[in-house]
């Protein structure tokens, strides 16, 4: 996907102020080049995918961090490899990471609690219909839409149950709300 870089310049600078839709363009806009390049690496979808999602969860973590001299891909790409690195060091390809209080407590606000466009298309939707189409979606985004949605759980009681890092839970929901979102337009 190309973007004009001004437009990628303002979506930064609104992403280091934790803005919500700016956080949804930038994972929109490199969700394929992140995952394609981990993909080549790791010949595995699922692991190429995991990687992706943390890999966004630790971008949008340190997006203040982000030097603007540099090709926001490659930043992107760079964080990318060192995940893939760090989780071949550990030799468990699980995400994982430490989840301190202080962690969380610094952690962005990826996500917050308004209705984005994706959110407005999927309450419209028929119940049972909607359940079909979620099905269609891979089980690990199954699973944090049915315990956000369904079970109206929070960010911190859902990265508790699946034992992964708010950021990554943050990171699953915006990218399931997109698939599903998707799904439904096609149906």
């Amino acid at each position: 996907m190309e973007v004009s870089k001004s437009k990628l310049e303002i979506n930064i600078s609104k992403a280091k102020n934790g803005n919500q839709s700016a956080f949804r363009f930038l994972l929109n806009t490199f969700w394929a080049d992140v995952f394609n390049f981990q993909l080549k690496r790791t010949q595995s979808e699922n692991d190429a995918e995991d990687i992706t999602i943390q890999t966004f969860s630790k971008a949008f973590d340190k997006i203040d961090t982000y030097n603007n001299k540099y090709v926001f891909k490659t930043w992107l790409i760079t964080i990318s490899k060192n995940v893939h690195i760090d989780l071949i060091r550990k030799k468990n390809i699980s995400i994982a990471a430490d989840t301190s209080k202080e962690q969380e407590e610094q952690a962005y606000l990826v996500v917050d609690e308004n209705p984005t466009p994706e959110d407005k298309i999927i309450t419209e939707q028929n119940l049972a219909k909607l359940l079909r189409d979620i099905k269609q979606l891979k089980p690990k985004y199954q699973e944090v839409i049915q315990l956000r949605y369904f079970q109206e759980l929070s960010y911190k009681e859902i990265s508790d149950q699946i034992n992964e890092p708010m950021n990554n839970v943050k990171v699953k929901l915006l990218r399931a709300k997109k698939l599903l979102a998707e799904i439904i337009k096609k149906s």
